[in-house]
């Protein structure tokens, strides 16, 4: 409560991140914080005990920042979290819960991999408490899937969605698009595999090429923009056909199943990142506040155990407000309203003003006296549209 740049008239929503890192095989083109499973003998499990341990003793020494704060939504993500029993995750669900005021439709997901599946694992994992499974199936052609570095085949995808249906009253399925050598017959096979298990939620990602992976060093032959936009195209025609509306620029639901976390995450929420390498972003009355808790597992475990798992916390600068904003409200279909901007950032929407008249001569946004929105050609020229608000801040 001390004293500090901002005057935020109210906290935003919470949500709780918990990171799990460990992964059967690191994937070429992941940059994500995880790290593959290997023991010296082939026997030793993995400590998913002294784990658990390490995320509470982390959790019970950041309950402090958000005392009395409901949370909204909880993510399990990784690294692949299905390793973990549902067991692990019952104890996991269970230690939060005796912490935490969980609102009562609190969204918790679960992200499991094809390749770590087992018909009675994702049963275990509802029953523990976990409401929504992101099941990352990438792609069902089993030359695309080699490709791409997975360790499960095309009959364990679909079996693995199938099963999250009749498991889960909400699930979402992530696909990969532009592979390498992919053709766009291809990319529509895999979305006809996709439609056909009617998934409630579909998220759709470009293949990029991230620095410091596999696929940086060794660069994989991968489709043109050009073939990549008529992909993009084709996704958001085929959803729209299905029943799915795009309602963020990677993200097609049906009604009521929107991804309560993630949106809150695009929305400028709060949440507290838990986890080796876990991200968090705070709101208190007169700052905003990011932390990074320590990267390599073991390391983290060690730090967590001795309650001091944050190994970065900075305030994040009224200058840089604006565009961390943007960044991820832009990303929404149905963009932001003015009111949120301000409580959201604590500042004037003067902050943002020169760039929104930029934006809408450029035909990126549309606006209303009460919200914001990106149009279509926002959508697919995104990175422009949020670069003009970077000049801004």
């Amino acid at each position: 409560m001390r004293p500090g740049p901002l005057q935020l008239s109210a906290l935003p929503p919470l949500s709780l991140y918990v990171h799990l890192p460990w992964c059967l095989r690191k994937c070429p083109y992941c940059d994500f914080n995880s790290h593959e499973w290997r023991s010296d003998g082939g026997e030793a499990p993995l400590p998913e005990q002294r784990y658990l341990d390490a995320l509470i003793a982390d959790l019970d020494a950041a309950l402090p920042l958000v005392w009395g704060r409901s949370v909204h939504s909880v993510f399990i993500g990784g690294g692949t979290p299905s390793l973990f029993s549902p067991a692990s995750i019952d104890r996991l669900l269970g230690d939060l819960r005796a912490r935490l005021r969980l609102a009562p439709e609190c969204e918790i997901t679960l992200e499991a991999n094809p390749g770590t599946f087992e018909r009675d694992r994702f049963r275990g994992y509802r029953a523990a408490g976990v409401t929504r499974l992101s099941v990352g199936v990438q792609s069902f052609n089993d030359a695309h899937l080699k490709a791409l570095g997975r360790v499960h085949d095309r009959a364990q995808a679909i079996a693995a969605v199938e099963e999250a249906a009749q498991a889960f009253d909400t699930f979402n399925l992530d696909l990969m698009y532009a592979l390498p050598g992919q053709t766009p017959d291809e990319l529509d096979a895999d979305l006809t595999q996709a439609l056909a298990l009617a998934p409630p939620h579909l998220s759709v990602y470009h293949l990029t090429i991230e620095p410091n992976t596999y696929f940086a060093k060794f660069p994989p032959v991968v489709p043109e923009d050009d073939v990549a936009y008529a992909m993009l195209d084709r996704i958001t025609e085929r959803t729209a056909q299905s029943g799915l509306e795009r309602y963020e620029v990677s993200a097609y639901a049906r009604p009521g199943h929107h991804c309560v976390h993630n949106t809150n995450y695009w929305q400028f929420g709060d949440y507290l990142g838990i986890g080796a390498g876990a991200h968090s972003k705070l709101s208190f009355a007169h700052r905003v506040v990011r932390q990074v808790r320590f990267r390599e597992p073991r390391l983290y475990m060690d730090n967590a155990l001795a309650a001091r798992a944050v190994a970065q916390s900075d305030e994040v600068g009224i200058a840089e407000l604006p565009f961390e904003f943007m960044l991820n409200a832009l990303r929404l279909k149905e963009g932001f309203t003015l009111a949120q901007f301000g409580e959201r950032t604590g500042l004037a929407i003067t902050a943002i003003q020169r760039g929104l008249e930029e934006a809408e001569r450029k035909g990126l946004i549309e606006r209303d006296l009460a919200r914001v929105w990106p149009t279509v050609r926002g959508f697919d020229f995104l990175s422009d549209l949020q670069a003009i608000f970077l000049s801004d801040s």
